[in-house]
């Protein structure tokens, strides 16, 4: 079983984080495969800035997800 399958199994949220900041590489032009060959300054930044992103687009899902829920809820209470 790969990593990615691991944390899935374990924890869907840091599949998601994983994803992110997979995502967050790729849109500036990196992979984790390119991060070896970077100097070490360079890619702390760009872990930061990545696990800032991964952060902030996880806090919209939960945001967006207790909204959703919310209005089931109130269109829940309106059925009674």
């Amino acid at each position: 079983m790969d990593t990615k399958q691991a944390e899935s199994n374990e924890d869907p949220s840091a599949l998601l984080e994983s994803i992110l900041i997979e995502e967050f590489l790729k849109e500036k032009g990196y992979s984790h495969k390119d991060l070896k060959n970077m100097p070490m300054d360079v890619v702390e930044k760009l872990m930061k800035d990545a696990s800032q992103y991964a952060s902030l687009k996880m806090e919209e899902v939960k945001a967006r997800a207790n909204f959703i829920k919310e209005l089931h809820e109130d269109a829940s209470s309106l059925e009674n």
